[in-house]
C-alpha cells in the first residue's frame, strides 16, 4: 500500500464502475471496490489481488453499512484521496405508469445513497485536508422522456456537487461530476435493436461512448493535476447535451 492513493468506487463490478476501476488500478491506486452484486465483486478481487484491490459488499441504501464501511477504511488505511459515486439504477415509465416504488427506489439509491457517501468521505476528507470527490451524474438530468425518477435524481446530483464544492473547497477537497450520456454497457445492449439505433442516429458524433471514456474523465478529476477545478460538471456524451442530435 506504500506509496499508494486509496480510492472507493461504488458499483463497481461491471460496466462503467469496472473500467473507472481498471483506470485506477492501472495509474497505481489501491481500490476499495463496493458493489451489492457479490459475485462479479469476488471475481473482480480474484482478476486484481488484495495488494490492489480489496472488495467489500455493501448497500448504498443502508446508512449503517455505509458509515461500517468508512470505519473500516479508516482503520485499515488511515485515509480516503478518492471517492466516486458511481452506483446507481434506473426504472424508467412514463409519470402515469409509474409505481411510487420505483420513484422511492431510484431516489433512495442514486442521490440519498451518494449522498451518505458524500457526508461520511468529507468528515474524512475535511481532517486529512485533501481529497476528490467525482460524483457521476448522467446527460439525463437535462430531461429525457420516461426518466421523471431518474432525471430528478441525476439533476439532485449536480446540485449536491456544487454545494458540496462550497462546503469542502476551503479544505482541499475538489468535488465534481461526471454526466456520461450514451455508453456501451450492459444495460444499453438490452435494447431492442431499433431502439438502440434511434439513440444513436440521434448523437452528433452517431456513436456510442465507451466506459472508458467516462473512466478518464474521472482520472482526470481525481487526479492532483486539478487542484482547481470543482463544482463542475464534465460531459461524456459524444455532444447530445449541447441538442445538435437529429
Amino acid at each position: 500500500m506504500a506509496n499508494k492513493k486509496i480510492a472507493l468506487v461504488t458499483g463497481a463490478a461491471r460496466g462503467i464502475g469496472k473500467a473507472i476501476v481498471d483506470k485506477f488500478i492501472a495509474e497505481n491506486y489501491f481500490v476499495v471496490a463496493v458493489d451489492v452484486d457479490e459475485t462479479s465483486g469476488k471475481a473482480l478481487a480474484t482478476e486484481y489481488g488484495s495488494d490492489k484491490l480489496i472488495f467489500i459488499k455493501a448497500d448504498i441504501c443502508n446508512e449503517i453499512e455505509i458509515q461500517n464501511l468508512f470505519q473500516q477504511i479508516k482503520n485499515d488505511y488511515k485515509q480516503l484521496d478518492v471517492l466516486v459515486n458511481n452506483a446507481g439504477i434506473i426504472r424508467d415509465n412514463m409519470i402515469w405508469n409509474m409505481p411510487v416504488e420505483d420513484f422511492d427506489l431510484v431516489i433512495n439509491i442514486n442521490l440519498k445513497g451518494t449522498w451518505m457517501l458524500c457526508r461520511e468521505a468529507a468528515k474524512l476528507m475535511k481532517v486529512q485536508n485533501s481529497g476528490r470527490i467525482v460524483n457521476i451524474a448522467s446527460r439525463a438530468w437535462l430531461g429525457n422522456r420516461g426518466q421523471s425518477n431518474y432525471a430528478a435524481s441525476k439533476a439532485g446530483v449536480v446540485s449536491m456537487t456544487r454545494v458540496l464544492a462550497l462546503e469542502l473547497g476551503k479544505y482541499n477537497v475538489c468535488v465534481n461530476a461526471v454526466a456520461p450520456g450514451l455508453i456501451d454497457t450492459p444495460l444499453t445492449q438490452k435494447l431492442e435493436a431499433d431502439v438502440l439505433q434511434k439513440l444513436i442516429e440521434a448523437q452528433p458524433t452517431r456513436t456510442m461512448g465507451k466506459p472508458s471514456d467516462v473512466a478518464n474523465a474521472v482520472a482526470f478529476l481525481a487526479s492532483d493535476n486539478t487542484q482547481f477545478i470543482t463544482g463542475q460538471t464534465i460531459y461524456v456524451d459524444g455532444g447530445k447535451s449541447i441538442g445538435a442530435g437529429l
